[in-house]
């Protein structure tokens, strides 16, 4: 990382970030070209180590691109502020970001519901939201472990 003043090397911390967030960007291999996806998200860390879980359509290009290669790249940020200086003419953005990799594994039957309940715990936190689990069995739910993640962070000045 070009700027280690702002790197975030505390993985509980990085986690912090992460639940901030509100959409998780994936980024899946496409002959060559990334092909990005913004989703909603679940997580789970424990033990270290953290995975991330999604829900889509059972058919599409995405699951046709995951069932190809199974790699992956995310991205996901929070605490936007702009400054803007007038008398110096200076801009900056303050945010905290979270870049990572892992591989994509499909989740069956009796593992769907409990992902998706983290899913819901992302953006319910305080409460156990409920849904309805008629859509289970015409829902993909997929997970990426995640191997490897950095943090940024640049703080309002």
């Amino acid at each position: 990382m070009r700027r280690s003043d702002r790197e975030i090397t505390d993985l509980k911390e990085i986690v912090e970030i992460m639940r901030k967030c509100d959409v998780c960007r994936l980024a899946l291999n496409d002959d060559g070209y990334p092909y990005i996806i913004p989703l909603n998200f679940g997580m789970c860390f424990d033990n270290g180590k953290i995975t991330l879980y999604f829900h889509s359509a059972l058919e599409g290009r995405k699951v046709q691109l995951m069932d190809r290669d199974n790699r992956a790249s995310f991205e996901m940020d929070c605490g936007h502020a702009l400054q803007y200086f007038e008398d110096k003419g200076y801009c900056t953005y303050a945010y905290e970001s979270v870049i990572g990799r892992g591989h994509i594994t499909i989740l069956d039957e009796s593992e769907k519901l409990d992902a998706l309940k983290k899913l819901m715990k992302q953006y319910h936190p305080d409460k156990e939201a409920g849904f309805s689990t008629a859509a289970i069995p015409r829902t993909l739910v997929y997970k990426l472990e995640v191997e490897a993640i950095t943090g940024k962070r640049k703080k309002l000045k």
